[in-house]
């Protein structure tokens, strides 16, 4: 008997059911990482699929296999954004009348999304629990089928069909990196690549904000952790599978955490390194390997799954600011200047003279401890790098213009 709720022929299976349905995503070489880390890796770029995630696996293979009544009556699914989307997109292809519950503060990008592709979205509540728990009541009193977001074998098996894709496109990876919410994904990918690539190193990566799997592990059966506050709101699950848990314990050879930041900075170098936008979850993996929390070792084949590319406008925008500051390429600076006509454009003039351009200028008196005659003013500067920053610093300071620097921004 199986030890798991699924075995290799499911996913073959699976694979069969999606094979008109789904994109076979690219596997495509992570030039720049590879360089700086000194091994081939690659990225399975998930983030490329319909609907910008890989939950149209699972939840295709799930509702599809639902009988003629199920599929008649809908239905029904909690998600903070992709699984909702996936579910959604499900339904629209098989006719089937889907209703998503999403809490209040789920991403608008996300809200949209799921309600363009036909689904009927309700927000309830200021949390994921929330959202699951009105997502029971609501199936009692609708009849509802509930999809779930892992902890299903068809769901398990449909986000396996990613590990056959990889076998075959990396006939010889050694190490692969998987982000964990509920362990639906990781669980299947491991169950293929592990039956078919017996060797492969298998990493799990959850966000340190939310990481329940590391303590499951560690008691021998699903921990809930008390809170999950993240960036990465796709692997943000407070609780793994009471299946997939099994499969993590046996087939996944170690589970690593990372932190917000490392997950920016890992957003960032892949936009800027890959021309790919990932999502926080999508880049947990990355994360795990920018930050040595998973070594590679040269001549070492390592993946890693950009799980999903949702990620909000408005967050993407204060990702990359973040980034740049991190990457020495924004600079604040406080000075100030000669309260009299002129005073504020000698200082500008200098600053153009340097190379830098100022992105943003606040020209403060009363707020700063100045005196009297002179005027506080505050820079937002672009530079080149931190050889440059420190040019333009030094530059300033012998034009007369004394300088702080804030090193926490943003904060």
């Amino acid at each position: 008997m199986n030890r798991f709720a699924i075995e290799l022929a499911d996913i073959q299976a699976a694979r069969r059911a999606l094979r008109s349905i789904i994109l076979p995503t690219p596997v495509l070489p992570a030039t720049r990482l590879s360089a700086e880390l000194g091994g081939p890796i690659f990225y399975k770029a998930e983030n490329t699929q319909q609907s910008g995630s890989f939950k149209i696996r699972g939840a295709y293979n799930t509702i599809v296999h639902l009988s003629p009544e199920e599929k008649a009556r809908g239905v029904i699914a909690p998600s903070a954004g992709n699984h909702a989307q996936g579910v959604a997109q499900a339904a629209q292809l098989l006719g089937v009348k889907a209703t998503i519950v999403m809490p209040e503060r789920a991403p608008l990008t996300k809200v949209v999304a799921t309600r363009r592709l036909g689904a009927e979205v309700i927000l309830h509540g200021a949390t994921f629990d929330d959202a699951v728990a009105y997502a029971h009541t609501l199936k009692e009193e609708r009849g509802l089928t509930y999809v779930h977001a892992f902890d299903h074998p068809r769901v398990i098996a449909g986000q396996g069909t990613i590990g056959l894709e990889l076998v075959e496109a990396l006939p010889d990876l050694q190490q692969l990196i998987v982000p964990i919410g509920g362990g639906g994904l990781i669980g299947g990918i491991a169950l293929a690549v592990k039956t078919l690539l017996p060797h492969v190193r298998i990493v799990g990566v959850q966000a340190a904000g939310c990481a329940p799997v590391p303590a499951s592990l560690a008691a021998g059966h699903p921990v809930t952790v008390p809170t999950a506050h993240t960036i990465a709101d796709g692997i943000a699950v407070k609780r793994p599978g009471e299946l997939t848990l099994p499969m993590i314990q046996a087939l996944v050879d170690e589970v690593v955490t990372v932190d917000d930041e490392e997950i920016v900075m890992a957003i960032a170098h892949v936009l800027q390194y890959s021309r790919l936008v990932v999502e926080g979850a999508g880049a947990a993996g990355v994360a795990a390997l920018l930050s040595g929390k998973v070594p590679v070792q040269p001549n070492q084949v390592t993946a890693t799954i950009l799980c999903g590319g949702n990620i909000d406008a408005n967050l993407l925008m204060r990702v990359i600011e973040y980034a740049l500051v991190r990457q020495g390429r924004y600079l604040l600076l406080r000075t100030s200047v000669d309260d009299r006509p002129g005073g504020l454009a000698a200082l500008v003039n200098h600053v153009a003279s340097t190379g830098a351009s100022v992105m943003d200028l606040f020209h403060r008196r009363g707020m700063w401890r100045v005196p009297i005659d002179r005027a506080g003013v505050e820079l937002i500067l672009e530079v080149r790098d931190e050889e440059h920053t420190q040019a333009v610093i030094d530059s300033l300071e012998r034009a007369g213009f004394h300088c702080e620097r804030e090193s926490n921004w943003p904060l």
